[in-house]
């Protein structure tokens, strides 16, 4: 089985619960923007926006470079690939639960029509 950095997953899994955060990252897909940008577009403070994008980096799903009075944001080198490669994990998991259960589903029907006969 694959190994997991659980600080990392915690790190990455809480980054990602906030549905700014998210947005965040959609809007950064697009291209770089800096802190007063994504502010504006998400309509909070700078403050706000600043600690958003504090989570995000911690992650290392953001990064960020002040040049003079301007903090710009751009996406982060890390892929998330250890997180999609737990969900794909657990996916497997209920992929093969659901598949007993559907085969027990069909045990159930094929006994209840041979009762019925």
């Amino acid at each position: 089985m694959v190994q997991y950095s659980k600080a990392r997953l915690d790190a990455s899994f809480a980054a990602l619960s906030d549905a700014t955060r998210r947005g965040i990252l959609v809007r950064l897909g697009r291209g770089d923007a800096s802190i007063t940008d994504l502010a504006e577009k998400f309509h909070m403070t700078l403050t706000g926006m600043k600690k958003h994008v504090g989570v995000l980096e911690q992650a290392g799903l953001v990064t960020t470079e002040k040049v003079g009075r301007v903090r710009t944001c751009r996406l982060g080198a890390r892929r998330l690939e250890e997180e999609a490669a737990w969900i794909e994990s657990y996916r497997q998991l209920w992929d093969a639960r659901f598949d007993e259960l559907d085969k027990v589903i069909e045990e159930l029907k094929q006994k209840e029509k041979d009762d019925g006969e």
